[in-house]
Order: structure tokens, then C-alpha cells, then sequence
């Protein structure tokens, strides 16, 4: 049997990368890989269940049941539609606020973590109730377990970090097709995720920068922070990045090279995406900008305390967040238990997320 596909070597390697035994983890990930998968096996089957099962990524459990209340408000609209081009096709579910008559209204990507879908995902995050108050568009592109068996987005290939090709250029697709089909104000289009979705929209936010006002990124990681399986799950569990992103030589993956406003939040007890990956997040958006930071403290009541870290420009124009979630671990913040992998304790991701992209318009307009 192919070593990829010897299930006691598998679960050796999830075994090992449980215990914290990175080393051998990854010696034997490389191992197994080394032979090269079957002709007939999907690309990366075997890292994906790895990558997306073995180290706990959202969706191990069997999501709650959601009911229409958790994820359409009265009066709003849930459809679901496909995108195709020649990179492969992904369905996804679109929301459509009650209060959509025609005009333009700002358009929000949502990126799903692994095994998680567009339901689950939105009734954990409660975004569409969210955005049913601000009357903006939500997205939720669908990745397939065709495309990966854990139904993580590919973040950790570098044929899915580069503009206009792989998953990059579905998600921009469908981004693009909502805007066709629906009036959406060009200047007020957004991407957000959760872990391989947030790594997903760091992606989004590099190579589509002319696209998306301002991102996203909730337990996820740079883009660029890995490019194979061994360094991804170096990425994921001890924070160190890939050697070209740690050279800074990024011009392969970014395309056109250009800051977009971004949020970001971690939990400081995340073992799953290393607290770590967040503050890469930042450095890699900030780029040599001169920035200013400020400072914020603060508790949920009843539940997490938190820092919140504010970078702003000389004029005082604010271009990054950061949310430092004390005693959270790999789970969304403030998120609703009809979800997958959320944390009621707050504080609340989705209100802060939304609120920071309604704040940024973008200076272009995609074509």
C-alpha cells in the first residue's frame, strides 16, 4: 500500500502532532510524501485529513443542527448558487438583508473554517443577523471535499496564494459575480474567516487588493506562512514562518503588493493556530508603514478579557486592529453555540469585524 495511504501511518502522524512532537511529526509527513500520491487520488487527500482532522482545525465535531431562526432574520434571504471558471467550481450561499430594495450595499465575504459549511458557519458567527442591521450583503463561498477531504481551504499551497489562479481567483470569482448580480457598492467589499478561511482571506486581501476594502483574519495565519505540509504545520503549531516568508520575498504569491486595512483576532490559548501567526498577520500588513499604536484594555462581562491594539497613520486614520483574546482558544469570539467552534464569552468578533470594515472604503474600484 502507498504510504499515503497507510491508515497506521496516518494516524501516527495526527498521534505525534497531538503530542506536541512536531519533529517527528513532520519527519514522518515527509516521509509518507516523499513517494508521491496514486494517479487516481485527489491532490493532497491524505495531508488534508492531516492538516484539517489531526490538529483540530474547526469542524472535528458534528456541528450542531441549525435552524432558520440561527441564520436567516425574518425578512432576509438565504439562496444558495454556484461559480465556475476554469479552476474548478464552488457553490456558495449568498444573504440578502430585508432591506434591499435595489440600492448599493456593502458585500461581505465570509471564508468557513474546515469541515465547517456556509450554514454552520454563518449560524456561528451570527454575521447575517449582523449584517440584517447594517443591510449589507453576505457571502459564504463552499469549499468541497473534492478540492480538499477535510473541506479546508487551501491556504498552505502556493498554487492557491497567487492572484488568479486556484481558489484565489473562485473566491474573487464569486466575489465579482455577487457584484454582477446584485447592486454592491465596489468601494465597500470585504473578506473575513475563521482559521483556514482567515488564512483563506489573508490570501484574498494580498492578491486582491483592488477587490476588498479591508480584511478579516480570526485565528488564522499571513499569507505566505507556509507552502507545503511540513511548513504549515510548523506554521500552525509553533508560529515560525516558511523560509521565503521570513526572507520577505513575497512578490510570487502577492501579485500587485498593497496594504488593506485588516482586523485581526486570536486567542491567547489557541493550540491549535499559534497566538504567534496573529502578530505576523499584523507585521505583514503593516509592511514598513510608520505606524502609531494604541493601547486597550478591556473584560467582557462575565466572560474573556481582552487587549485591543490600534495602529493608525499620521493622520489618524486607523489601518489595523488587533485583538489579543485572553484564555480563548481556536474558536470564534462571541459566536453563537448553534455554530461549530465558537466561544459565547466574547468578546464579539463578528459586531467589532463588521464595524472595522464599515469603516474603510477602498481608493479603487476592481475592474
Amino acid at each position: 500500500m502507498n504510504d499515503m495511504l497507510d491508515p497506521s501511518k496516518m494516524a501516527e502522524a495526527t498521534r505525534l502532532t497531538r503530542a506536541g512532537r512536531l519533529t517527528q511529526a513532520t519527519a514522518l509527513l515527509q516521509r509518507m510524501f516523499r513517494a508521491g500520491p496514486p494517479p487516481d487520488m485527489t491532490l493532497g487527500t491524505a495531508a488534508d485529513i492531516v492538516i484539517g482532522s489531526g490538529l483540530g482545525l474547526p469542524g472535528l465535531v458534528q456541528p450542531t443542527p441549525v435552524s432558520t431562526p440561527d441564520i436567516v432574520p425574518e425578512g432576509g434571504q438565504f439562496i444558495e448558487a454556484t461559480y465556475s471558471n476554469p479552476a474548478g467550481t464552488r457553490a456558495y450561499k449568498l444573504y440578502i438583508p430585508s432591506g434591499y430594495h435595489g440600492q448599493a450595499l456593502p458585500l461581505i465575504v465570509m471564508l468557513h473554517g474546515c469541515t465547517q459549511s456556509p450554514d454552520d458557519f454563518a449560524a456561528g458567527t451570527r454575521m447575517n443577523l449582523i449584517a440584517e442591521e447594517h443591510a449589507c450583503l453576505v457571502v459564504y463561498p463552499a469549499q468541497s471535499s473534492e478540492a480538499n477531504a477535510a473541506k479546508c481551504w487551501n491556504w498552505f499551497r502556493p498554487s492557491h496564494q497567487r492572484r488568479n489562479q486556484g481558489e484565489p481567483s473562485l473566491i474573487a470569482g464569486i466575489t465579482r459575480q455577487v457584484m454582477h448580480d446584485y447592486s454592491v457598492d465596489p468601494q465597500r467589499v470585504y473578506i473575513g474567516g475563521l482559521s483556514a478561511g482567515a488564512a483563506a482571506a489573508a490570501i484574498m486581501g494580498a492578491t486582491y487588493p483592488d477587490v476588498y476594502a479591508a480584511i478579516g483574519v480570526h485565528s488564522g495565519l499571513a499569507c505566505g506562512a507556509a507552502n507545503d505540509i511540513p511548513s504549515a504545520v510548523t506554521a500552525m503549531r509553533q508560529g515560525e514562518l516558511s523560509g521565503f516568508s521570513r526572507t520577505g520575498d513575497m512578490s510570487a504569491p502577492l501579485g500587485h503588493g498593497s496594504d488593506v486595512p485588516t482586523i485581526v483576532f486570536h486567542g491567547d490559548r489557541d493550540s491549535t493556530v499559534h497566538p504567534r501567526n496573529g502578530d505576523h498577520v499584523i507585521a505583514q500588513s503593516q509592511g514598513a508603514t510608520n505606524l502609531q499604536e494604541k493601547v486597550h484594555r478591556g473584560r467582557v462581562p462575565g466572560g474573556h478579557s481582552y487587549t485591543r491594539t490600534i495602529h493608525t497613520d499620521t493622520s489618524g486614520r486607523e489601518i489595523l486592529e488587533q485583538w489579543e483574546i485572553h484564555g480563548a482558544g481556536h474558536a470564534w469570539s462571541g459566536g453563537s453555540t448553534a455554530g461549530s467552534y465558537t466561544d459565547p464569552r466574547g468578546p464579539d468578533a463578528a459586531r467589532e469585524m463588521l464595524r472595522f470594515f464599515l469603516e474603510h472604503r477602498s481608493p479603487t474600484v476592481a475592474p
